[in-house]
């Protein structure tokens, strides 16, 4: 496992140079990419000169999510797919082989069964794609029981929900990304995550819990530091995931105003610490 910074998730909005520069700066060993500006910066300078903005300082890239709304109608779709067939390999040569994405716990037109077929037909495509490059697909499943308040059909929100998908999908690359919140939210235990295999988890998001709330309660973009509460037994889940041998990302996703008000500097280094401190205290070294 290494700590990778999600700029995106504590409110920075830079470039990949600045962006990798901060992660060095909060003592992260890795940092999440925007695809589309890699491959910009490609086009633009050169692989060679892609690779060396992470070998000068010693960090390594992350993961990135899906960069087209592959829910959007069918030429959206295929354009997606098209695009992906030409990122995906890039993604490839520089190692970052961990695509993301979210499933929504819900739908107001779609019951249950017909949702999940339509998710396998969506998502299966671009499992294929990924895999021709030696990528994963990493799927999450959004716990918060507030998000599906209101809504027609109640979907997947769940570890074993995300695992029926991710079977459905008959992909060897297709696994979990797993986020703290979203297992605690979702009344998961750490003898839930015990059943798996270190390559079930593709991706790891961790944060915590504002004291005090309920579960039914829990506002989805209301959440902590990792460890700021100790609501989310965020050391149990950490020993789990080195017991299982996952070897990939944990990347800090707080959500957290106070976070992102703050200068770039200021926040890097609030986040790496908090991740160190749960990080040591889990017996993961420095």
């Amino acid at each position: 496992m290494f700590r990778n910074l999600s700029p995106y998730a504590i409110g920075i909005r830079k470039t990949l140079e600045e962006n990798v520069r901060l992660a060095k700066l909060g003592d992260f060993q890795g940092v999440d990419v925007n695809i589309v500006e890699v491959s910009r910066i490609v086009g633009e300078k050169s692989l060679e000169y892609l690779r060396r903005i992470f070998l000068e300082e010693g960090i390594r890239p992350g993961g990135w999510w899906l960069p087209f709304d592959w829910r959007g109608d069918v030429n959206v779709y295929e354009r997606g797919l098209n695009d992906l067939r030409r990122l995906a390999p890039l993604a490839a040569e520089i190692d970052c082989r961990r695509a993301l994405t979210f499933i929504l716990p819900f739908s107001d037109d779609k019951p249950f069964d017909e949702n999940f077929r339509w998710h396998v037909s969506r998502l299966k495509p671009i499992a294929e794609i990924l895999r021709e490059s030696g990528c994963m697909l990493g799927l999450e499943f959004v716990g918060t029981e507030s998000l599906r308040a209101g809504r027609k059909y109640t979907f997947i929100y769940n570890l074993d929900g995300i695992l029926s998908l991710c079977r459905a999908l008959e992909s060897e690359n297709v696994g979990v990304l797993l986020d703290s919140w979203h297992w605690y939210a979702s009344g998961g235990t750490l003898e839930d995550l015990m059943k798996l295999k270190g390559k079930d988890i593709v991706y790891v998001h961790v944060n915590d819990a504002p004291p005090n709330v309920p579960l039914s309660k829990l506002i989805d973009n209301v959440r902590c530091l990792p460890g700021e509460t100790g609501i989310i037994d965020l050391v149990g889940f950490l020993r789990v995931l080195k017991n299982l041998g996952y070897d990939g990302p944990v990347t800090p996703e707080p959500f957290s105003e106070k976070v992102n008000r703050m200068k770039p500097e200021d926040a890097v280094r609030v986040t790496g610490e908090a991740l160190k401190s749960v990080w040591r205290r889990a017996g993961l070294g420095n």
